[in-house]
């Protein structure tokens, strides 16, 4: 059967072309991603930034640490400590102390991340002046890099201010130094310093102070801006990764399984002759794999050359796309290779099995079959698995709707539901087409003149060929409705439950990220007619099970302002009721009844037990909890929420709360412009990963549907030998092949919708049952495109081989052999 197999390889290499296309790519797909994920396996540690020639960093407590049965369980503070005074007294006896600030500054004209600290901090990293001189009165600024010049003025948002130095840059920051007093002013607290003395003598000074860190030699890496970012950074472009893997393998599977499908129905004759001539079903099902081995090791062989050629391009992708650190390259790692390889060529094995079975089980008689009307499309087999997977995908959606439907929002659920769905779809597919080509091809068919009708006859009676073709544009479609339409449709869902909280007229944000000031709010709240309510930003920590140390966001804020401001989703309880005694939760919460007491810790990290005031409702998860000001220590006002009195005039309200934050730099927006500019976007990770998996579809889709349609059409030549010689031109058969091209495409389309509509559906009623209704969000533009390039794609793929085999006569076409 070896001998026979590479006889067939030769013979119909057009046949299994498109496979070792499909495959070779997949396999490299494989390995590209396997050599990035083992690439991003370990970040190297960072070397200190701005303390790298600092003798002794000691940083305050900056971490939560909450003992449990199974370790201590660690969360960051959403407001650091200062460190002790008393410590910092200590200190000082023991040497030179300086302490660290960094806060945002804003310039005109000046770089977008610019950041502020005190110039006796300069030395540590360090910098050196290269013009001019250090700042000593509180309008003097010394600036790195080269977009000011010594004597220039700079509009801040810290005043007007004189560059009368320049230092160079580092590459880590874009710093701003004001001299020590006024920074003071600035950035009145301090969360690290400088300390100039024995590290061991330091240890000993901080020994009693609980979570004060001391940080010498790379440990002082710590005390930069967001020391684990590269970490951070690694997290996001593993999942990227994972999930482009993920569908690569999905679709790969997916597109050889059918390739090798079609392939094996197109040569039922074939197999008819060969069981006439006293072949066995286990010999021509031996014949089948035996090939799909071949075509697996060549192609498994040349996707492993493809995936050490492409993975240093995807590193340096995603560094000039700032997803990964700038160190990020990859490894010289051996296993992904074995891993793609191995895939690959189970992947060709798995795909033959069924199509071997159902070519094993031709009979002699299938030699003499002249019908082109397909029968018997649906096997035993694939109804049992599309029904399987349509019973899953719908049993587990009707799961997680009746227990928690909050887990249909989350990325690793709406990305990997689909797939499901469009398995199940596509094995059902045959049963579908041809009532779909009927009912789509209905007005078509009632126009003048027959092509129509014989678009509809032939897409309906060549049903395999219709699902084969179809298939891959049914994957296409129903990923990009799936995901793009998920992540619009949550996005569309968080900006429909900001609408329907927020009650103000106006709200009003900080210049700057220290939020307002206490003169600020007083402004504020002295402007005639305004009803305010000032709320900042903080955290709650609480332990669920004794085991989980969970983190919610929280908003502090007084509750009789905030009741005339905002309408809470309130399950159970009154906003009213909130104090410094107690607190407001959601259901998401472990205990979430009105009266009981949970302990927490406050963003500082202080432990407290606190009354559940009042529920809220789940919704999106952005919900958070409500504390008062008084259980936020260090947290700025960071909004302020503003209804217009009764009575009042709102535009003479709106003109006194721009006058009271004129000289901040903040700004005032009514209700329906501060929701517009607030609306949630994706995050830009995964909108570029979603990319790059609609790209792998898109790329596998064009492969299957050009060697589908080549298989396909190449052998129908007798076919339009036919039309030829019945009074058919030319232009008129190729028109023909060309709108069958687009109904199939149709078709696969619809299909895709169909699936993608059912996978909305479902997160829809799980945000319906969490109490936000919005409507479903499909990405149209980009559907439009997918299907449009699917057209054309079918379209050259079906014509350009009709093209050249028309170029003969009909009646040596009629005759061939096929």
């Amino acid at each position: 059967m070896l001998s026979v197999a590479l006889r067939t390889l030769r013979t119909r290499w057009v046949t299994f072309v498109g496979s070792f296309v499909a495959l070779s790519l997949g396999v490299g797909l494989l390995a590209v991603m396997g050599l990035a994920l083992a690439s991003s396996l370990d970040a190297p540690d960072r070397v200190p930034e701005r303390f790298a020639a600092a003798p002794v960093v000691v940083k305050g407590a900056d971490t939560l640490r909450v003992p449990t049965s199974i370790g201590d369980r660690v969360q960051k503070l959403a407001k650091p400590r200062a460190v002790p005074a008393a410590l910092v007294t200590e200190l000082k006896k023991l040497g030179p102390v300086v302490e660290d600030r960094a806060f945002a500054v804003r310039a005109r004209g000046g770089p977008g991340e610019l950041v502020g600290h005190p110039w006796s901090t300069a030395a540590f990293a360090p910098y050196e002046i290269s013009a001019g001189s250090a700042p000593r009165a509180a309008d003097q600024v010394v600036v790195s890099g080269d977009w000011a010049t010594v004597g220039q003025r700079l509009r801040t948002d810290r005043g007007t201010v004189r560059v009368v130095g320049t230092v160079a840059g580092l590459g880590f920051e874009n710093a701003v130094f004001f001299s020590d007093a006024r920074a003071a002013e600035l950035a009145p607290a301090s969360v690290q310093l400088v300390v100039g003395a024995d590290a061991a003598a330091v240890r000993d000074a901080a020994r009693d102070s609980a979570g004060v860190s001391v940080l010498t030699g790379d440990r002082r890496r710590l005390a930069d801006a967001d020391p684990d970012r590269d970490h951070e950074a690694l997290i996001a472009m593993n999942a990227m990764f994972g999930t482009a893997g993920g569908v690569t393998a999905f679709v790969s599977v997916f597109v050889v399984a059918s390739t090798f499908a079609f392939a094996v129905a197109q040569r039922r004759r074939e197999f008819g002759q060969l069981r006439t001539a006293g072949a066995t079903p286990g010999q021509i099902r031996r014949m089948v794999i035996s090939e799909a081995f071949l075509v697996g090791v060549l192609a498994s062989a040349a996707g492993c050359v493809f995936g050490a050629y492409g993975a240093p391009r995807l590193a340096q992708w995603v560094v000039d796309n700032e997803l990964a650190p700038s160190w990020f390259t990859i490894g010289d790692y051996t296993w992904p290779y074995y891993m793609a390889f191995w895939a690959g060529l189970l992947v060709a094995l798995c795909s033959a099995v069924a199509a071997s079975w159902r070519a094993g089980g031709t009979g002699p008689t299938e030699a003499l079959r002249e019908a082109s009307v397909d029968s018997g499309t649906m096997t035993w087999g694939r109804w049992l698995f599309g029904l399987a997977l349509l019973l899953t995908a719908v049993g587990t959606l009707a799961f997680a709707l009746a227990t928690e439907p909050g887990d249909l929002l989350h990325r690793k659920t709406y990305v990997s539901r689909p797939m499901l769905l469009i398995t199940a779809v596509a094995l059902l597919a045959p049963v579908l087409v041809r009532p779909m080509t009927r009912l789509i091809a209905w007005l078509p068919a009632q126009l003048p003149g027959a092509t129509g009708m014989l678009v509809r006859e032939n897409a309906a009676a060549g049903v395999r060929r219709t699902a084969a073709v179809a298939a891959p544009v049914l994957v296409t479609v129903a990923l990009a409705g799936s995901l793009l339409g998920a992540t619009a449709t949550l996005n569309e869902a968080k900006a429909t439950e900001t609408r329907a909280q927020t009650a103000a007229n106006f709200v009003v944000s900080p210049g700057s990220s220290e939020g307002f000031d206490a003169a600020a709010l007083t402004r504020l709240r002295e402007v005639p007619g305004a009803k305010v309510s000032a709320t900042s930003a903080s955290a709650v920590y609480v332990l669920e099970d004794g085991v989980a140390l969970i983190k919610s966001e929280a908003r502090a804020a007084d509750p009789s302002m905030l009741a005339t401001t905002t309408r809470l989703p309130l399950a159970a309880g009154r906003v009213t009721d909130l104090d410094d005694d107690s607190i407001i939760v959601n259901e998401e919460w472990a205990r979430h009844t009105v009266g009981q007491s949970v302990a927490v810790w406050l963003g500082d990290g202080t432990k407290k037990t606190l009354k559940i005031a009042a529920v809220m409702h789940t919704g999106t998860g952005n919900n958070g909890v409500y504390v008062t000001p008084g259980n936020a220590p260090g947290a700025s006002v960071d909004r302020v929420d503003v209804s217009v009195a009764d009575g009042a005039d709102a535009s003479a309200v709106a003109a006194g709360l721009r006058e009271a934050v004129r000289s901040e730099g903040g700004q005032v927006l009514t209700k329906d412009a501060w929701v517009r500019a607030s609306y949630p976007e994706t995050n830009r990770t995964t909108r570029l990963g979603f990319v790059l998996v609609l790209g792998i579809a898109l790329v596998y889709t064009a492969i299957a549907l050009a060697n589908t349609l080549v298989m396909a059409t190449s052998d129908r030549v007798r076919d339009l030998a036919v039309l030829r010689l019945a009074g058919a031109t030319r232009w008129q058969v190729l028109r023909l092949v060309g709108a069958e091209a687009l109904m199939v495409v149709a078709v696969g389309g619809v299909l895709g919708l169909l699936a993608a509509g059912l996978n909305l559906a479902g997160m829809w009623g799980a945000l319906g049952l969490l109490e936000v209704w919005t409507s479903i969000e499909l990405p149209w533009p980009v559907l439009g495109a997918a299907v449009a390039v699917c057209a054309v794609l079918a379209v050259v793929s079906a014509m350009t081989p009709a093209g050249v085999s028309l170029r003969r006569r009909a009646v040596e076409l009629a005759g061939m052999r096929e």
